[in-house]
């Protein structure tokens, strides 16, 4: 399909997904054949209603119709709620001190795993997501460049998700071995992520990069047991995200970039990654460095796909929020600065997360949903069934 723009019934979130205030863009569907079709990260999926598959949409625009017309039928049937994480597990259990210990802990794993000496008393910035352009791991990789020039002065099964691992991996092994630098700034990238090795990165992190284009997440949790350990969120009005600066004060978090709204607005407009590069140098010359070989001197060429992705086909818009992003790094570098106002956001984070309880959601689907009311009676142990 090529114009998977949604029509202009402005289908909204809180319909599906339970995100106040959103458009739903490019991701609920229904075809004349009684299949719902959706998108995840831009790829179209039927679901068969009937039959409960699923499969690669490749029809044509015209079969699709909007669900606008049976919302205004039966509005009550369109609900959703909102994710939750359970407390007893990413809290209680994997994060017992919720002090600084852990920290210590993730130091010497890192040591012991990667070989990398990290600095404890520096800030852990950590982006855990799978490796995908919405996602928005080339966002952070500028911002890394950026800083490292400032501070060294230095002049699939998913293609291009093993392309950004490339690049990150590369961007570390500059980074980690450059003395000018020294510890104020180091890369790793975790692979093989999984429940243990969350069990310690969570605990340890002070900072949870969510930075995916505005209308393009859907629901995820890891910001939620992010916040519930006490690390601070960056991110954009995507997602939970949205949710969560309304229970913890957008204050209380570092937010950036453009709303949706505007997403759509420069969509039709056009977007011109150009303009940006032109006018921003830092942008001009983190650029100029992956595509110059600056990070794979053996291969000088090995990230030019990359860098023309993010020149002539970003459908993320990249370049538009790095300015804002650069300088909203600044701002989490000030106030880390200054633990007694960093701790005081830290607080208000831990304190506003009970909305994103498990429990929460499980008692909304039964009340709301299922038609059922929680009970208090043991059941029995599998094995006496």
């Amino acid at each position: 399909m090529s114009d998977k723009t949604a029509p202009r019934c402005q289908l909204r979130l809180e319909w599906i997904h339970g995100y106040r205030g959103h458009q739903c863009r490019n991701n609920l569907y229904y075809t004349a054949g009684k299949e719902v079709v959706y998108f995840v990260a831009g790829v179209g999926v039927v679901y068969n209603t009937r039959d409960h598959t699923q499969k690669f949409y490749l029809g044509h625009n015209d079969d699709i119709i909007s669900f606008k017309d049976f919302y205004e039928m039966e509005p009550d049937k369109f609900q959703n709620k909102t994710n939750g994480i359970t407390p007893r597990r990413w809290l209680v259990m994997c994060n017992p001190g919720l002090a600084e210990e852990n920290k210590l802990k993730f130091a010497v794993h890192l040591e012991e795993h990667y070989k990398v000496k990290i600095n404890p008393d520096s800030m852990f910035d950590l982006q855990v997501k799978r490796i995908h352009e919405y996602k928005r791991q080339l966002l952070n990789c500028l911002h890394i460049i950026t800083y490292y020039n400032r501070k060294s002065r230095a002049a699939p099964g998913y293609h291009t998700a093993k392309m950004i691992i490339r690049l990150i991996t590369a961007i570390g092994e500059v980074v980690n071995n450059d003395p000018v630098v020294g510890d104020r700034l180091k890369v790793i990238f975790l692979e093989n992520y999984r429940v243990t090795l969350a069990e310690r990165v969570i605990p340890a992190s002070d900072l949870s990069e969510q930075i995916s284009t505005a209308g393009t997440e859907a629901s995820g949790t890891g910001n939620m047991k992010f916040m519930l350990n006490g690390a601070l969120t960056i991110g954009t009005m995507d997602g939970a995200n949205v949710e969560m600066a309304e229970e913890a004060g957008e204050g209380n978090m570092f937010i950036f970039g453009m709303l949706v709204d505007e997403v759509d607005a420069l969509e039709k407009k056009g977007y011109n990654a150009q303009e940006y590069y032109n006018r921003l140098p830092e942008l001009k010359q983190a650029v100029d460095q992956i595509s110059g070989g600056f990070f794979s001197p053996k291969q000088p060429d090995l990230f030019k796909e990359i860098v023309n992705m993010l020149m002539h086909h970003d459908r993320f818009k990249v370049f538009a929020d790095y300015e804002e992003y650069i300088k909203c790094q600044e701002k989490v570098n000030a106030l880390y600065m200054d633990p007694k106002e960093w701790t005081k956001k830290v607080i208000y984070n831990i304190a506003g997360c009970g909305k994103f309880s498990s429990d929460r959601t499980i008692s909304q689907y039964a009340r709301e949903i299922w038609g059922v009311e929680p009970s208090l009676e043991k059941l029995p142990a599998p094995d006496d069934l």
